[in-house]
């Protein structure tokens, strides 16, 4: 599982990168995290390289973007936040 983030998972409850984050880590996983830098704004030609990789996964510049093992990738941190309540980490 992979996370991308702007540039943290510290900070505010009200920052949805945090959200994600402490979510996931909620239900028992330790996702890899991949930082974002740049600003989601700007044209694609003026995007890093990760901006760019969330645009081929998800169709936007914005972060957080949870890739499941499957691939499956979700870019709303409420769908992020309840994804991870409702599927638990296996323990064992």
């Amino acid at each position: 599982m992979r996370l991308y983030i702007c540039w943290g998972t510290g900070g505010s409850d009200h920052h949805d990168c945090h959200k994600a984050h402490q979510a996931l880590v909620d239900a028992g996983y330790d996702p890899e995290i991949v930082k974002a830098r740049g600003q989601e704004h700007l044209p694609r030609f003026l995007q890093f390289k990760t901006r760019r990789e969330v645009h081929a996964l998800t169709g936007s510049f914005f972060v957080p973007v949870v890739v499941l093992d499957d691939g499956t990738a979700m870019n709303r941190p409420d769908e992020i936040v309840a994804w991870a309540q409702a599927h638990p980490a296996e323990v064992g």
